[in-house]
């Protein structure tokens, strides 16, 4: 199966999350990120995080834009929480999610990127199959809005019915739009969680990667290459928290990736 990437070649970008503890403390705000991000680590594109968006009226849209041009940025996707859970279990709360979710992707085009990224818990112990049709009629009514835009919706897996891989996979399937894919969250390997196993069944799926370094430099490489081999291209948003982790990422990902990209896998 093809992958879906999102673009024909591969970029690094910074994923707001990473700073959130600066957001928090208030050194600076949204409207700065493109600065930073061209500044501070020289990156090419960024990764919004709704919360974060002050007042999101036409004008600041128009300021944050602007400013994103200034850096020669590229706005890759805006990061949707506290709007809803795609996995909702009664009709009405399906509904508000698709409704709460319209404006960033209304955001999400006026502002050039490609893409929002969305949850999907659903409620703790719920059937696969019902967490399956309640997903899929959620997901159907955000695609049927978003086509006009061309915003393509991502489920990052977050906990859930979102980090059973198969369940994923089972969505995916069912949707069956260009336009819905994965956003694979490489958080940390656990007792009864294998993100190198997700990340390569989610991969002909995948319209972003949400970046963190690995506990070893091994697992990271194992991690790039996988996604390299099955063909992935497209942005690597770091997520890693902190500055120091953020520029760690960085040079892994160069290391590892653009290098590779150049001379070949096995050369």
């Amino acid at each position: 199966m093809p992958i879906n990437d999102s673009g024909s070649k591969n970029d690094i970008s910074l994923a707001e999350w990473a700073l959130i503890d600066e957001f928090r403390a208030g050194k600076f705000k949204n409207l700065d990120f493109p600065r930073i991000a061209r500044e501070d680590f020289n990156l090419n594109g960024i990764e919004f995080v709704n919360t974060l968006f002050e007042v999101p009226t036409l004008e600041y849209l128009k300021t944050l834009k602007q400013r994103a041009t200034d850096q020669g940025i590229t706005m890759v996707l805006i990061m949707v929480d506290d709007e809803g859970d795609g996995c909702a279990s009664t009709k009405e709360e399906r509904k508000q999610f698709v409704t709460h979710h319209q404006k960033w992707v209304d955001a999400a085009h006026y502002l050039d990127c490609h893409a929002i990224r969305t949850n999907c818990r659903g409620p703790q112990g719920v059937n696969k199959q019902e967490a399956l049709n309640w997903a899929a009629e959620s997901y159907h009514m955000l695609l049927d809005y978003s086509k006009h835009s061309g915003i393509t919706i991502m489920i990052e897996n977050h906990g859930g019915v979102s980090d059973d891989v198969d369940w994923m996979l089972a969505l995916m399937k069912e949707v069956n739009d260009p336009d819905f894919g994965t956003y694979p969250d490489w958080r940390s390997p656990g007792l009864d969680y294998d993100n190198y196993d997700y990340l390569e069944k989610v991969l002909p799926y995948a319209k972003g990667m949400s970046y963190r370094n690995q506990p070893t430099e091994t697992l990271t490489r194992k991690m790039i290459e996988c996604c390299e081999i099955a063909g992935y291209r497209g942005w690597y948003g770091i997520e890693s928290r902190g500055r120091e982790e953020v520029k760690k990422g960085i040079a892994l990902l160069k290391k590892y990736l653009i290098d590779h990209e150049r001379v070949g896998y096995g050369a």
